[in-house]
């Protein structure tokens, strides 16, 4: 199977870009991530995401939301706020988030 990119979304739009590096399967961290998928798409807004990690524990997951509003509504969420919590305590060894507002974009894809 080929990984799908989100692809094609008009500008203006919201990326939060959450840069992580962690063990590779750190205890209930699956559970967790499949949970907070399924609640953000949820939120009117939320456009997609995309997400890679490397054997050393690099993590990079870009998420794409159409307005400020809906970014806040997501990081506001008291469940995503208690993950984060878990995530800072048992499983991140770092991470940064880089919030930006995308004005141009275009994608290729091979037919």
């Amino acid at each position: 199977m080929t990984p799908k990119l989100v692809a094609d979304l008009e500008p203006p739009y919201y990326t939060a870009v959450f840069t992580s590096v962690r063990p590779d399967a750190p205890e209930g961290y699956a559970e967790t991530a499949t949970d907070m998928q399924e609640r953000v798409a949820e939120i009117p807004g939320f456009l997609g995401y995309e997400a890679a990690r490397t054997p050393g524990g690099i993590g990079i997951t870009v998420a794409y939301f159409r307005d400020l509003e809906s970014l806040d509504t997501w990081r506001l969420d008291t469940a995503h706020q208690a993950a984060k919590a878990h995530g800072r305590k048992h499983w991140y060894d770092s991470y940064s988030v880089h919030i930006g507002k995308v004005e141009r974009s275009y994608s290729f894809e091979r037919a």
